[in-house]
């Protein structure tokens, strides 16, 4: 038996969701569905954040039902965007949505088409507002209209001039109707002057030719020590194990970097 929530919703006080609530029950009863929650609003379908509708998304993320029932796809939401948003995240969760007046049923696959077709409408009206808002947007461009945000005027030398009597970035802000960040990034241009190097600018960059070359020289060590340990255990003599100390000694004291040019010479021959 599956388990099911009913959702109802009214836009004023002075109605009452009782009406819905029988309606949902009968069919609730018709389908054998348990009916493990119900979720009530008295806020106008407009709004998308309602407590029994988010309360019922909350539970619908924790697996507590299988399917929802509504009186009428307006009681979940007005705006086709908002009801898509709902059923695609219901979907997801594998959670069918039934409504009671429109005999939609996303478990059937009339009731999945009806939902693609509402899509379908939703993706033109959006593309809709984009070429309006393009048409707009070329309309002021002809027109010598500025269009985007537009730099802000600020008299920094004031500024400067306000913040060396004492006052607080956030008593600039205030005064010159401008964010504390704002402010600061003024303050900061002037104290650093055009051209100035900073310290961190004076590190040098990591060279990675020499720590490659580094990391080559530690594993042809880790080599070489390994060699060593198999002569000096089994049948070596001490003039092998004295030639590989000063092979590895004179390794040891070549300049960095120098094995990982030798290294890519050897490769491009």
């Amino acid at each position: 038996m599956k388990r099911a929530a009913l959702y109802m919703r009214v836009s004023t006080v002075d109605q009452h969701p009782e009406t819905q609530l029988l309606d949902l029950q009968q069919m609730a009863a018709q389908r054998g569905y348990e009916i493990v929650e119900q979720y009530t609003d008295r806020i106008s379908g407009v709004k998308a954040r309602r407590p029994g509708l988010d309360q019922m998304m909350a539970d619908a993320r924790r697996g507590r039902f299988d399917v929802v029932l509504v009186w009428a796809s307006d009681r979940i939401a007005r705006s086709v965007k908002h009801f898509l948003e709902t059923l695609d995240e219901l979907n997801r969760l594998n959670i069918e949505f039934i409504s009671f007046r429109e005999q939609i049923d996303t478990g059937a696959p009339l009731g999945r088409a009806v939902v693609v077709i509402i899509g379908a409408i939703a993706e033109l009206e959006r593309n809709l507002i984009i070429e309006r808002v393009r048409a707009g947007m070329r309309r002021a461009k002809l027109e010598g209209r500025p269009i985007g945000c537009q730099p802000l005027d600020l008299d920094r030398i004031s500024i400067l001039r306000d913040r060396n009597q004492g006052q607080s970035l956030r008593q600039l802000a205030k005064s010159y109707r401008v964010s504390r960040a704002t402010i600061h990034r003024v303050v900061c241009q002037q104290a650093t002057p055009v051209g100035a190097v900073s310290k961190a600018s004076k590190t040098p960059p990591l060279n990675f030719n020499r720590i490659n070359g580094r990391i080559s020289s530690i594993r042809r060590l880790k080599t070489y020590a390994l060699r060593d340990s198999r002569l000096t255990s089994g049948k070596s003599k001490g003039g092998q194990t004295r030639s590989l100390q000063r092979r590895d000694k004179a390794i040891l004291q070549r300049p960095m970097g120098s094995l990982h040019v030798r290294k890519t010479n050897r490769s491009s021959e």
